[in-house]
């Protein structure tokens, strides 16, 4: 059982900064449970006793920040996340635990979407699955286009007025849209949000443009996804889609983020610095990311202990400009991925 006396020191690989603006103290890495599950939503999905020593691990070396999502295994990702921390003995006052609401649940007409409706019942059904009162942050998965977003924004002020979140987050969608939501909460003085989880690593670099100056303007965490690319930096994807593992053959949502050439330029890039220094390539590009000054915590998904610890060590990677420059300079501009 994991010593309920938290935070433990863990060295330099335990480090906690502020969720943007707020007062909110994570750790530098946030485990992604999408992950964890049940393979009859992905083949390559964790079940509850094989996920059971990655929370653990991430536990014990300092992770205190969690991330879900109602969609992940249509629930089953949050049960388990909520059933894990409990068994660990953790106080839930020391862990920090993000889930989302958005994305279809079922055949009905009304559970999908930020209405007010599907908000308030979202909410409900994801701490009965979570067996928690209160999540700390509760984020809309994508943007709707269905649904006014003073209504949105007013439900989800509902909801945290209500005591069932303590914060507010988004993921990926357009800098316009985001800061159409952050003007609508402040217009009214609703809770406004105080992170952004979008689509961002060394091989997808868009949200430079807008997105991410946009949030460093008006103090919002980042807090990417895929920063590892799904596993693209692991050397074992081949040009023209699938790879050698059972997530590069069956994740087609990989396919359609990466995949161009020059996709792998940029892979071959952070490989040669990785094989320079002595450690992985995805502890590169991760590294890449945890060296830009506004970054909060790169959600980082793992189904190997050894890649969670190689995420962990990644921590005390510090690139030079020098790397920098070699690892940005390949880049080319990519379509708009991963907003839908």
């Amino acid at each position: 059982m994991v010593n309920s006396q938290w935070p433990r020191s863990k060295g330099k690989a335990l480090q906690y900064v502020n969720l943007g603006s707020s007062g909110l103290k994570v750790s530098r890495l946030c485990l992604g449970m999408m992950t964890y599950g049940s393979k009859a939503w992905r083949e390559w999905i964790l079940e509850e006793r094989e996920a059971r020593p990655f929370v653990r691990r991430a536990l014990e070396a300092g992770i205190n920040f969690f991330d879900t999502a109602d969609v992940y295994s249509l629930g089953e990702s949050e049960r388990i996340t909520g059933s894990l921390l409990k068994e660990a003995g953790v106080r839930r006052e020391n862990v920090i635990v993000a889930t989302k609401v958005h994305q279809q649940m079922s055949e009905d007409v009304n559970d999908r979407g930020l209405s007010r409706k599907h908000i308030l019942d979202s909410i409900d059904r994801s701490l009965k699955r979570l067996q928690m009162d209160y999540v700390d942050l509760y984020q809309i998965h994508r943007w709707d286009n269905n649904t006014p977003i003073e209504e949105t924004m007013e439900a989800l002020h509902n909801v945290v007025r209500a005591g069932k979140a303590r914060y507010l987050g988004a993921s990926s969608m357009f800098a316009w849209q985001f800061m159409k939501a952050l003007h609508v909460s402040q217009m009214h003085g609703w809770t406004k949000f105080v992170s952004m989880q979008n689509h961002y690593n060394l091989i997808y670099r868009e949200e430079e443009r807008e997105m991410i100056p946009l949030c460093r303007d008006q103090g919002i965490g980042l807090i990417p996804w895929s920063p590892m690319a799904r596993g693209f930096f692991a050397g074992n994807r081949t040009r023209g889609g699938g790879g050698e593992t059972i997530r590069a053959q069956s994740d087609g949502f990989a396919n359609e983020l990466y995949y161009r050439e020059d996709d792998f330029i940029v892979a071959d890039r952070a490989a040669e610095v990785a094989q320079e220094r002595g450690v992985s390539a995805p502890q590169i590009a991760l590294a890449w990311l945890l060296n830009k000054p506004y970054i909060t915590a790169p959600i980082i998904g793992s189904s190997k202990l050894e890649h969670l610890d190689g995420a962990i060590a990644a921590l005390e990677i510090h690139l030079s400009d020098e790397e920098v420059k070699r690892l940005e300079e390949t880049y080319q501009p990519h379509p708009i991925r991963g907003h839908s």
